[in-house]
């Protein structure tokens, strides 16, 4: 009988919440990346986000903040953000994927941002004139 090989998932070496920058700092071996709030909280993987099949865009998210960060057992955190949002859990697997995807992930919603006609900033509403 043949075995799958093994898959090896990469566990961060350290997590670092700087609530100044508003970035969470982790590390993976001798690999540090900076991930912004924002970036963080439009692409949780909470339901409320994923949307069950159908992702909800998150929209006017520029200015939030990461509170707290849990530990859920040997395997994730999870990231309590200023504007309620605390259902979200980064598995050690998507937390590398968000680290080593950040800028295509990020390009990727600034464009369904562009699509839909909606903004970053809280503070701003988007009037399209033309279609």
């Amino acid at each position: 009988m043949d075995t799958l090989p093994e898959i090896t998932i990469p566990i961060p070496s350290a997590i670092k919440l700087h609530k100044r920058s508003k970035t969470l700092e982790v590390q993976f071996g001798h690999e540090t990346f900076q991930l912004e709030a924002e970036f963080l909280r439009v692409l949780s993987p909470s339901a409320e986000v994923r949307g069950h099949g159908n992702p909800v865009l998150q929209t006017g998210k520029l200015n939030v903040a990461i509170t707290g960060v849990e530990m859920v057992g040997q395997y994730a955190i999870k990231l309590i953000f200023d504007d309620g949002h605390d259902s979200g859990i980064y598995d050690w697997g998507y937390l590398y994927e968000l680290c080593h995807n950040k800028e295509a992930m990020w390009d990727e919603y600034l464009q369904a941002l562009r699509d839909a006609g909606a903004s970053r900033d809280p503070e701003v509403s988007v009037v399209r004139l033309f279609q």
